[in-house]
């Protein structure tokens, strides 16, 4: 499709949504309604769909920027030094109260979540095609990340991994309740870290409690680099254990709540995976643990969990 119908589309999706409140009127708050009962919109994801209505990346430069979130998948090629520098994988022990760890999650510029209507109509497969929709210059940094991102979701999953990637939200939870084997939402909800839009300082945080995330299985859905919101699910049947995680700075400043999954069985990730590198193992070894980034969601399926 010719990218000034798309803005077209665009423009008149964001129009007839600005006249209601995005939480509540809106086609995908309607789904999620729907879909997740009893599970309220995280404000994080709810942002990332306000932001799809009032901003089109249509006309918004896309930029080549880092992206923490892409770090945490099974097959990352994420530079470890950046890696270490975030404190995003950890040892299980630190899960202690009184614990303390160095993080820094800075501000990252968020990809819009799109309505599902305006996302069925931009190009995703062809690399070709996103480019020129999006104005982006083959050869350029966007363009290697688009073709990194493509590539990533087309690739196979790893020996007992489940994945898909998606392009609305509508289709982030459909997939995520296909990987947990059901179809109407009954015992699944949906849970993110809650940290500052604007991230963590560098700076030392101390562990203040720890409690199991309330669940029996679980899928984890990452943000992926593209020029607005593709979310890459996965779940593996080898095991997770899952927590959140409250912290505070030990110099002040914001307080959060974090996710954090820890990766029982490694033994089929990539060797070169930043991870190991950064916690001193190998595939297989101790568990490897992460906390989910501002935007990426968690979908958890607890059974006999009642609303």
């Amino acid at each position: 499709m010719d990218p000034s119908t798309l803005l077209l589309i665009v423009v008149v999706a964001g129009a007839a949504a600005a006249h209601g409140h995005p939480a509540t009127d809106t086609p995908v708050a309607q789904f999620w309604e729907q879909a997740l009962p009893g599970t309220t919109m995280p404000e994080a994801i709810a942002d990332l769909v306000k932001k799809g209505i009032d901003h089109s990346p249509l006309v918004e430069h896309y930029f080549a920027l880092p992206r923490i979130s892409v770090c945490t998948l099974f097959s990352s090629a994420c530079n470890p030094r950046t890696v270490a520098e975030t404190g995003i994988f950890f040892h299980e022990a630190l899960l202690l109260p009184g614990s303390a760890m160095t993080l820094s999650f800075p501000a990252e510029a968020e990809a819009a979540i799109l309505p599902q209507d305006v996302a069925g109509k931009v190009p995703f497969g062809s690399l070709a095609d996103v480019l020129a929709t999006f104005n982006i210059p083959a050869g350029s940094d966007e363009a290697a990340q688009v073709r990194d991102t493509l590539r990533r979701c087309q690739e196979p999953p790893v020996a007992g991994e489940v994945k898909a990637c998606a392009t609305s939200l509508e289709g982030t939870v459909r997939s995520a309740m296909g990987m947990l084997g059901t179809v109407n939402g009954q015992g699944v909800w949906a849970a993110t870290s809650t940290l500052p839009r604007s991230g963590l300082p560098r700076q030392p945080y101390v562990v203040r409690a720890v409690a199991p995330l309330d669940g029996d299985r679980y899928v984890s859905c990452h943000r992926v680099p593209f020029p607005y919101a593709v979310y890459q699910c996965h779940a593996a049947g080898n095991g997770y254990r899952a927590y959140v995680v409250s912290l505070r700075g030990l110099r002040g400043g914001p307080a959060a709540s974090m996710l954090a999954f820890c990766h029982v069985d490694t033994s089929s990730w990539n060797p070169a995976h930043p991870a190991f590198e950064v916690l001193n193992t190998r595939p297989g070894g101790t568990p490897v643990c992460h906390f989910m980034p501002y935007g990426d969601v968690a979908f958890v399926k607890k059974a006999g969990r009642a609303y």
